[in-house]
C-alpha cells in the first residue's frame, strides 16, 4: 500500500501540524505491518477486517488515535529529560493499539499481554520485522502477573469486557492511566471501577458509537 494513501487515511486521527504528524518510517512499518497482518490472517484470525483501507482506519487509526491522547508529542530534549513510562496493552491480539503506540512513541516500555499463543507468535514475528525496541510480549493471562503494575493500560476490542476491566484496572500503578477504546455504551461500566476519575469520552473520527475513554488512578488513601 503506497505511504501517501496510509498517510491520508490516517490524517483525520491525527489532525498533523506542531509534530503530531508520522515520519516516512513510521509510514513504512505500518506499510510492513499491514502485509504480514494480511499473509497471517490467511492462517490465523488475527481480524475480520480484510479491506486493506478499512485496517488502515479501524485498527491503526484508532490506535494512533489513543496515542496522540495518551501520549502528546515531545521535544527530544524533554522525551530524554523524563522517566519512561511503562504501558501495557491487555489482550493486544493483533497488536492493536500496543504496537501504533510504539510506533508513535518509541521510547516507552510496552509490554504486550496476549493469551493466544498463536497470536503472541505474530506479535513477535511483527516486533523482530519492525525492529522494535523495548518491547516484551507476554503469552498469558493478564491475571497470571502477579503485583506487576504499568504508568498506562490500555484495553481494546475484548471479550467479556465486564470481567477484564477490574483486571486491567488492577495492573495500573498509583496515578497511572487506563486508556480504553471502547463502544459508547460501554462508558456506563466504567462507573463500576473504584479510584479512578475518568475524563470525558472523545469520540473516534469515522466512527459514530466507538470512544476513547481514559481514566487516572486516585492516590491511595483519598
Amino acid at each position: 500500500m503506497h505511504l501517501e494513501r496510509i498517510n491520508a487515511l490516517l490524517e483525520p486521527f491525527l489532525e498533523p501540524g506542531h509534530g503530531q504528524e508520522l515520519s516516512n518510517d513510521d509510514l513504512n512499518r505500518i506499510s510492513m505491518y499491514i502485509d504480514m497482518l494480511l499473509h497471517w490472517n490467511a492462517r490465523v484470525n488475527l481480524t475480520a477486517i480484510r479491506n486493506e483501507e478499512e485496517i488502515v482506519t479501524r485498527h491503526f487509526g484508532e490506535s494512533l488515535f489513543a496515542a496522540r491522547h495518551l501520549f502528546p508529542r515531545r521535544s527530544a530534549e524533554a522525551a530524554q529529560a523524563g522517566s519512561q513510562v511503562r504501558l501495557a496493552d491487555l489482550g493486544s491480539g493483533a497488536g492493536f493499539p500496543g504496537i501504533p503506540i510504539k510506533l508513535w512513541d518509541p521510547d516507552l516500555s510496552v509490554t504486550l499481554i496476549e493469551a493466544n499463543l498463536k497470536k503472541a507468535t505474530f506479535l513477535r514475528e511483527v516486533v523482530r520485522a519492525l525492529t522494535l525496541t523495548n518491547i516484551d510480549i507476554q503469552n498469558e493471562r493478564a491475571e497470571s502477573l502477579g503485583k506487576t503494575s504499568f504508568d498506562v493500560v490500555t484495553l481494546r476490542a475484548v471479550e467479556r469486557f465486564n470481567d477484564v476491566l477490574p483486571v486491567a484496572a488492577g495492573l495500573v500503578t498509583t496515578a497511572g492511566r487506563l486508556g480504553l477504546l471502547i463502544a459508547a455504551r460501554q462508558v456506563s461500566v466504567t462507573q463500576t471501577v473504584a479510584d479512578f476519575v475518568w475524563g470525558k469520552p472523545v469520540f473516534i473520527p469515522g466512527a459514530r458509537s466507538r470512544v476513547l475513554l481514559i481514566g487516572t488512578k486516585g492516590m491511595e488513601g483519598n
